[in-house]
Parts: structure tokens; C-alpha cells; sequence
């Protein structure tokens, strides 16, 4: 039930939708409505709420297009392209192009062999004549097209964009001080689910994880691991079902060609060569590398050598803040603040990348050293390998001169030196400035009627303008992510005046002061927020330690004291050793974790006895709000849903979020998340108002940190929407 935090990158904690519903077993019930029914699931409802699309499991028309296009100009065989030319056809009837569609029915009709199978041939005269009366229907009942019912949901997220900051509401201001440097703060008041902020990555580079085994392939001889590098497009980060791979690398692959075309175009002819390099060296050195690979030479080289104009380096926010008077917001307005334009406006740019803070004299001496032999390493590969001109070329024409290929001393050419220069700074801004693109993906073999789902880490990426947020252990904004793009929306009511806060991590609902104090240390600074400030006052405990705190073992009174705990219960008078406890509660961690191994074998009755043995110890010792009491009712709920048994799933799962409310609160995207998966029980029980009403609270939370788009509010509203289908009859027996 914790949430997982992943360090060191910012966005792993609060503020990032990807990790707010992460618990450890964490397990969602397949919908029915989305066609994703478990195998045998009992009570199972089988209500036909349309996909979106088509069928789980195929890609969207428009890359199934691409895809068809890719066959037939690779030579695909003629026999078997009638097939494929009516999927074709199909997809042209999803997207409302009925006249292409029927140009492809007649090239099937021609293309249908006269010999062969006489099977295969009225299979495909079937399918054929079908599509020609869907045609025919379409034509003569046009829906409005999905493009326009896409619309109109995206008025509900449309506001008045910034003038100054881009991507940025017109709600939000750009301020410095000498305090808190730059940062953003609310113009006006801000509502709940209000958004802040959309901004595309300037740059970002997947991380392949850790790997794992495909469905089912325990059994086989072959290596079938996979990590997130085959899982998703490298260039737009969306997921994969057949990829088009790079034709230099065995490593590189995207979701379609144009993808592929321009990732080679910007950034992956000077990579290609140097991947088990880059591998090595890790994601920090890549993302410098592509972020001037980007940019290109010439805007590199006008930064670089800016920065070298005036020995004071004014152009060093760190040096500009040792003179008070000299504080940019004060002289110029936002025209004088690091990252913005002559205009005095912060673009997600080049300009914004480099002037975020590099620390360079807080990092230490080892760790400069260590990040300047990687990027010396990167550019010394580059021009052995003759790729000087590619990083280069897009700033050389036929006219220009072309660089200098040195005799190999060893040396760098100055052109290389500019760029390496620029890499070691990058690489030093990305240990405070590094956000996480964080997806929530299944684990497990998902082929029954529960899903587990985790947060991973997807992607590393610069996002100059969400940069400027400055952390708080209790954030008042929630990021998500779609693809290469975060939007930041308010999580709770913002006052005007008020700075805009993000969580770079630790949270004050799963960690204590000292320990986020800690985690904090990177990013070089000390925080003082609403939280810690309260937390460091004497007799004062964090809200990890009053509810995540043990009882008394004779008559569950809470306990008192550091290494030694009494119980407050006067007549009991019992004192036992935290040590005791601690050992006692990591035993009942590791029994717990037979039940799961139990349940992964299948064996769902041995790992229901398991984990109620494992309850009535932990009653014992551990408060009744103790997260790990929320853990076991949560994987009680997740064996019972495998069972088909979704009132008992609904009971348990009803217990662990009191706990979560307790921990995150009652409009927390925890909470909603929680409520999701309640939803999805309810649904397949078949308990139509409990669901509605559920359905109706988790949209509420998840609209706030998620917006009205997201995949979880519409999986609501498609389960909302096919409940109110049923007969009145039904409804009114439920």
C-alpha cells in the first residue's frame, strides 16, 4: 500500500500522477466494458460497451494505415494481401473515409485469388461483402466524426495561455528572489483540477528498466525478457505493438516509420554507433548528448561562448545572487531573469535548458572528474568514428567550411570542445533539474480478471518551465503525463499570491522528516517547507510516525519511548524493545510475501489462509492504521477478485482505503485510484448502485489530477455509461 518513490529523478512522489496509485501488490480488476473480461471470471458482467476503436489489442487505424502502407512497399505476398487490404478497409471506416475505403474494397476484389482454398476465398467474399454494406450504412447515417466528440472534451481543459511563460496558464507569474530564485507563483485564485501547465519535453531519453518475462514464456528455452526499450517508441515514448526498428541498431525502435525518419533525422545518426557506450555511461550523459544534438551546433556555441563574455559570468544566475542589488527581477522585470528572451519571455527552449542551475562548485571534485571523462569519452567516439560533420551538419552548408579533422593526437577539435563543454554542464544540471516521465504499467502474466499495476520509470527529460517549481514535502499541484508531454494541474485551491509547489519526491505521507531531509540533500538545498517546519518542532511527530507506529502486545494500547516502549495504558504498565517489534514486524513482511508467491502459483485458497494468519499476528503489535494493515486487506481483496468472489473483494478493498484516506486524505489521487479499482469490483459484482456511486467519487478526485482525459476517467465513464443501459428491471433489483 505504500507509495514507491523512485529517486533520484524529481516527479517520483506527491506531485507525479505515475507513482500516486503505486502499492506494493496493488491490483485492478479488468473491465468488461473495455473488453478485457478475465478468462472464467465468475459473476462476470458481460455488458457490450463499445470499444473505442477496434478490438483490444489492435493498434488505432491511423497506424494500422502506416503499417499497411510499410507492407506493401516491402513486397508483401500477394496471396495473403487481400487481408490485408481489408483491414485496411476497416480502418478507413473507423476514420469516416468511406470513399477510400471502397477504393480499397475494389482493388480486394481484384486482388481475391480464383484458385487455392475455396475456405479462404468465402472468408474473404464475406468479409468482403459486410464491409460493403457498413459502407453503405455509414454513408447513409453519418455519425459526427471522432475528431469533433474529441473536441468538444477539450474545450472543459482549454484557458488563456501566458504571454510570458510558455505552456503556462495566464494564472501564473514568473518571480525571483533571493531566496527561492526563480519560481511561479498564482496571479489569481486557482481552483482544484485547474490547469497550470503543458509543456513538451525539450528532450527526453527511455530508460530500459528493469527486464522482465513476457506472458506465459516461463516455460520456453529462449531468453524472452523484455524491458521498456521494447515496450515503447524512443522518440514519442508511446507504446509499441509492432515497432519499427532502427536499420543500424539492434536497439533503437519506434512506433512508426515518420517517427523513426525523424529521430534519425535530429538526434540518432550521431547515436546509433554509440549505443553500448551510452548504455554504459547511463541515461545522464545520453540526455546531455541529445539535448545538443537537438539543439545544434550553432545555438550551443552562442550559449558556450555567451557564457565566456564577461568574467563576472553574468549570465550565472548563482553568481548574479551574490550581489543583492543587482537581483535581475528588480532591474529589468522578468527581461533580466536567466532563461528568458530579449522580450522577457521563458520559452521551453535551448536558452531556458542551459541557464537552468549546474551547481557546478556544490558538486564534488570526484564526481566533476567522473562526468567529464563521460562526456570526453562520448566526444572522442564521436570523431573516431567520423561523425564529427553529423553533429555538426545541420548548421554547415555546401558553402560552409567543414571542420577541422585533427590528426589523432588524442585531441579534441575545437567545434567538439565547444559541445563537450556544454554536455558536462548538462550533465550537472540533470542531478537537481532531471524530471521522470513515469507511465503505470501491468505486471504480472495478466490473463485473469485482476490486473497489477506499478509505476515505472519511463523516461528521463528536461522540462524547462516545469523546472521552475520549487519543491514542498505537501505539494498543491499534480503532474501527469501523456507520451513526451506533462501537464500540471492544482490539486487543491491556490490563493492568489501563493508559489506554486511540486513534490520532487518525498512526501510527507510516507516519510519522515529526517529520512526526507535526507533524499533531498542532491538537489543542495535544505527544505523549509509548511511540513518540515512543523515536523522539526520539539514534540512534534510526523504524520508517517503517529500512524505507522506500533501497539502494546497485551492489551493494544499504543506504545511510547525510543528504545524502550512503554504502553500508555497506565494499568497495563508493559514496556517491550522497539527492536523486538522491528524484528517481529519484518518477519510478518516476508510471510506476507509467501502468500503472493502463493498467489502468483495460483494457489489463491493457501494464500487467503496465509495472509488471515498474517492479519490476526499483526493485530497484535501493529496500530490499526499501520500501512502494512492496509497492504493485507488490499491483497486479501486481489485474491478474492481472482476468485470471482467480488463481494469479499469489495469488503476488503473497502477496509484498505479507510487506511489510505487516513494516510493521504480524502481528495488525494491515492484515494482515487483506490476508488477505480473499487469501482471495477463493484462492476463485475454486479452491485450497480454502489458502483455508480463509486464511479461517480473516484471521477471527481481523478478529474482534479488526471483531467477529464485521461484513461482511467474514461474506462469510468464507459462502466458509468453501460451500467444506466441495463434494464430497469435489473436496476431496480440491484
Amino acid at each position: 500500500m505504500p507509495v514507491l518513490w523512485a529517486p533520484p529523478l524529481k516527479g517520483g512522489g506527491e506531485g507525479g500522477i505515475g507513482n500516486g496509485a503505486a502499492r506494493g501488490g496493488v491490483a485492478a480488476v479488468r473491465c468488461p466494458a473495455l473488453g478485457r473480461a478475465g478468462a472464467g471470471g465468475a459473476g462476470t458482467v458481460g455488458c457490450g460497451v463499445p470499444a473505442r476503436y477496434a478490438a483490444p489489442g489492435l493498434r488505432p487505424p491511423p497506424v494500422c494505415l502506416e503499417d499497411i502502407a510499410r507492407a506493401e512497399s516491402h513486397g508483401y505476398p500477394d496471396r495473403l494481401l487481400p487481408k490485408v487490404l481489408l483491414r485496411k478497409a476497416e480502418c478507413l471506416l473507423c476514420l469516416g473515409r468511406f470513399q477510400e475505403a471502397a477504393g480499397a474494397l475494389s482493388v480486394v476484389e481484384n486482388k481475391i485469388p480464383t484458385g487455392g482454398s475455396v475456405t479462404t476465398r468465402e472468408t474473404l467474399l464475406k468479409k468482403l461483402s459486410q464491409l460493403k454494406i457498413k459502407i453503405h450504412e455509414k454513408e447513409s447515417c453519418p455519425e459526427p466524426p471522432r475528431e469533433a466528440r474529441d473536441e468538444i472534451q477539450r474545450k472543459s481543459e482549454i484557458w488563456e495561455e501566458n504571454d510570458s511563460i510558455s505552456g503556462a496558464s495566464s494564472s501564473l507569474t514568473l518571480n525571483f528572489d533571493m531566496e527561492r530564485g526563480r519560481h511561479l507563483v498564482a496571479s489569481q485564485d486557482i481552483l482544484p483540477g485547474q490547469n497550470l501547465l503543458k509543456e513538451e519535453a525539450f528532450v527526453s531519453v527511455l530508460c530500459p528498466g528493469e527486464g522482465f518475462l513476457l506472458q506465459d514464456s516461463s516455460e520456453t528455452v529462449w531468453d524472452t525478457r523484455v524491458t521498456n526499450a521494447d515496450l515503447y517508441c524512443h522518440r514519442c515514448l508511446r507504446e509499441l505493438l509492432a515497432s519499427v526498428p532502427c536499420h543500424g541498431c539492434s536497439y533503437a525502435k519506434y512506433c512508426s516509420q515518420n517517427c523513426a525518419d525523424v529521430a534519425w533525422e535530429q538526434y540518432h545518426r550521431a547515436e546509433c554507433s554509440l549505443g553500448a557506450l551510452l548504455l554504459t555511461l547511463g541515461v545522464f550523459c545520453h540526455v546531455a548528448l541529445r539535448t545538443v544534438l537537438l539543439a545544434g551546433f550553432a545555438e550551443v556555441s552562442r550559449m558556450v561562448e555567451g557564457s565566456h563574455d564577461d568574467d563576472k559570468d553574468l549570465h550565472n544566475l548563482e553568481a548574479r545572487c551574490e550581489h543583492p542589488s543587482e537581483a535581475p527581477a528588480t532591474r529589468n522585470g522578468t527581461r533580466g531573469i536567466p532563461g528568458c528572451n530579449d522580450s522577457g519571455q521563458y520559452q521551453s527552449s535551448y536558452q531556458a535548458v542551459f541557464n537552468l542551475l549546474p551547481h557546478t562548485e556544490k558538486h564534488s571534485p570526484e564526481h566533476k572528474f567522473l562526468c567529464m571523462l563521460s562526456v570526453v569519452a562520448i566526444c572522442k567516439e564521436l570523431q573516431e568514428a567520423g561523425l564529427e560533420a553529423v553533429v555538426l551538419n545541420q548548421e554547415l552548408s555546401e558553402k560552409s567550411p567543414k571542420p577541422k579533422i585533427l590528426e589523432k593526437t588524442g585531441e579534441l577539435s575545437p567545434e567538439l570542445k565547444i559541445m563537450a563543454e556544454a554536455m558536462l554542464r548538462h550533465v550537472l544540471q540533470l542531478q537537481c533539474n532531471a524530471q521522470a516521465i513515469t507511465v503505470m504499467q501491468e505486471s504480472g502474466s495478466g490473463d485473469g480478471a485482476v490486473v497489477n499495476k506499478k509505476p515505472v520509470r519511463l523516461a528521463t527529460a528536461f522540462f524547462p518551465v516545469l523546472s521552475l517549481l520549487n519543491h514542498s514535502c505537501c505539494p498543491n499541484i499534480s503532474v501527469s503525463f501523456s507520451g513526451t508531454a506533462a501537464t500540471v494541474r492544482a490539486s487543491q485551491p491556490i490563493p492568489s499570491g501563493q508559489e506554486i509547489f511540486h513534490c520532487y519526491g518525498p512526501h510527507r505521507s510516507r516519510m519522515r522528516v529526517t529520512e526526507r531531509q535526507q533524499l533531498l540533500s542532491q538537489y543542495f538545498f535544505e527544505c523549509r517547507c509548511q511540513a518540515c517546519c512543523d515536523e522539526l518542532e520539539p514534540d512534534v511527530k510526523s504524520v508517517v510516525s503517529l500512524r505507522n507506529s506500533f501497539c502494546c502486545p497485551s492489551c493494544w494500547a499504543s506504545v511510547q519511548g525510543e528504545d524502550t516502549l512503554c504502553c500508555s495504558n497506565e494499568a497495563c504498565a508493559v514496556s517491550v524493545s522497539r527492536e523486538s517489534l522491528a524484528h517481529r514486524l519484518w518477519d510478518l513482511q516476508q510471510q506476507i510475501k509467501k502468500a503472493l508467491e502463493l498467489l502468483r502459483d495460483r494457489k489463491a485458497d493457501q494464500a487467503i489462509k496465509m495472509l488471515l494468519k498474517c492479519q490476526v499476528d499483526a493485530r497484535s503489535f501493529l496500530s490499526p492504521e499501520h500501512l502494512l494493515m492496509g497492504e493485507m486487506e488490499d491483497h486479501l481483496a486481489q485474491v478474492y477478485a481472482t476468485q470471482g468472489k467480488w463481494q469479499d473483494a469489495a469488503r476488503h478493498l473497502e477496509r484498505s482505503i479507510e487506511i489510505v484516506e487516513k494516510h493521504h486524505g480524502p481528495s488525494s489521487v491515492e484515494m482515487g485510484h483506490e476508488l477505480f479499482k473499487l469501482a471495477q469490483i463493484l462492476f463485475n459484482g454486479f452491485a450497480v448502485s454502489e458502483a455508480l456511486s463509486t464511479i461517480q467519487r473516484a471521477e471527481e478526485i481523478l478529474s482534479v489530477h488526471c483531467g477529464p482525459q485521461s484513461t482511467q476517467i474514461q474506462e469510468l465513464q464507459e462502466m458509468k455509461t453501460c451500467l444506466l443501459e441495463l434494464p430497469r428491471s435489473i436496476l431496480q433489483r440491484t
